[in-house]
């Protein structure tokens, strides 16, 4: 059967099994209910979801919204959003749907070159944030030895890591990089770990060039991208065959890119918003949302014409770009020109709206008395064609992010 195929008949049972009984989608879609000829078909009838649309149904339904389908007493997972752009919301599952989200983690593991009888560290704390819960679980129930370091401090987690040598490990990149510099300060090298890979995700630099380069010469190891969202689950890991391609579990997921403006399908190559659809998660389910995700949509050779994927991973975020004297500015670009300077440990930049137009400016932690101020400003002016100052501060100015680093300071007027 054919990829587009199954996506619509798996895309019918969801919304035959949602509706009526899920009151978000009950009142948002009425009679656009299906069942779909084609893919084609469901996309000209049914609507976006934003994330505005959840914020806004949760507020005037608390604590859970009216997005789920079934009675509260079958859901027994509970897990919250970031809440970097607004106040979290929470995201439950029931039974099915959580079972769901460790199949499309374990495609991540198995893709990363996982398998049973291996082991994989998790140097986080558990919190509400779904991204680890899954991936620990998913891991222990393919047999995988799963290692939890939570609650300790960098130091020690080295030090059980020195000890028990995985063979995975799954963090952000930031915290990877931050791991790389303890270990160095306490005469306990990274690379010594024996670590075969790290799965990242939570933030893009996995599939940025500099950051991956930079973390595997640190560990001497793999680097392996993935990304998801709590609403949403494991979308993405990278191509085994092509590091700079994030591969979307399509079978799970469809998936549309559209530009943000005109909501039209973008070609392959440009870039535009990823819009999903969660094909199994009946329980809390997303028709066609839209993530705010930028990505660049490419043909796989040999795959299924459907079955695209996202080259250079996710670029940046459709309200994170800013535009600094005519020039879009992408929090992945920056963060490409900061790993590519050695000696700095740490940074954060800042975005100053009170003038009458925007100006930018990077802090910089350094690792030792390297002078690299200079280096970086030009790297930066060659990058974007205009002078970005960055200025030095003290060691321990800057937050340490175990999960989702932001590093993006706005002033605003």
């Amino acid at each position: 059967m054919k990829l587009g195929d199954v996506q619509l008949e798996r895309l019918n049972a969801l919304l035959g099994q949602v509706l009526p009984a899920n009151g978000f989608y009950a009142g948002k879609l009425g009679d656009k209910v299906g069942p779909f000829s084609s893919l084609e078909e469901f996309t000209a009838a049914v609507p976006f979801t934003t994330k505005d649309e959840l914020a806004a149904d949760h507020e005037r339904h608390p604590p859970y919204g009216t997005t789920l389908t079934f009675p509260l007493e079958t859901y027994t997972r509970f897990h919250q959003t970031s809440g970097t752009r607004g106040t979290p919301m929470a995201w439950l599952d029931d039974a099915e749907g959580w079972a769901w989200v460790l199949k499309s983690w374990q495609w991540v593991w198995a893709n990363a070159g996982a398998q049973s009888g291996d082991s994989a560290f998790f140097p986080f704390s558990f919190g509400p944030f779904i991204g680890f819960w899954s991936a620990f679980e998913a891991a222990a129930e393919m047999g995988i030895r799963a290692i939890p370091g939570g609650g300790i401090s960098s130091e020690n987690r080295l030090r059980m890591m020195s000890l028990h040598r995985p063979r995975f490990m799954a963090c952000t990149p930031t915290y990877a990089l931050h791991l790389a510099l303890v270990g160095k300060g306490m005469s306990l090298p990274v690379d010594g770990m024996g670590l075969d890979a790290l799965v990242v995700c939570g933030e893009p630099g996995g599939s940025i060039p500099e950051v991956r380069k930079r973390i595997e010469s640190e560990y001497g190891a793999r680097v392996v991208d993935h990304h998801g969202m709590t609403e949403v689950g494991p979308v993405t890991v990278s191509d085994p065959a092509n590091p700079r391609v994030l591969r979307i579990f399509h079978s799970s997921y469809y998936a549309e890119v559209i530009n943000p403006e005109s909501h039209e399908r973008v070609p392959p190559g440009e870039v535009g918003e990823l819009v999903l659809t969660t094909l199994g998660r009946h329980g809390a389910p997303l028709i066609r949302y839209r993530t705010g995700d930028l990505v660049r949509p490419i043909a796989i050779d040999g795959e299924d014409p459907e079955a695209f994927g996202l080259e250079e991973g996710i670029i940046g975020r459709a309200d994170d770009m800013v535009v600094v004297r005519g020039v879009n500015v992408y929090p992945s670009a920056i963060e490409a020109v900061v790993c590519s300077v050695e000696g700095i440990a740490e940074y954060q930049v800042e975005v100053d709206q009170r003038g009458a137009l925007p100006e930018i400016r990077l802090m910089i932690e350094k690792c030792g008395e390297s002078q690299v101020e200079e280096e970086l400003e030009a790297r930066l002016r060659s990058v974007f064609s205009m002078r970005i100052p960055v200025r030095e501060v003290e060691p321990g100015t800057l937050p340490v992010h175990e999960v989702k680093a932001q590093r993006w300071k706005v002033i605003a007027k």
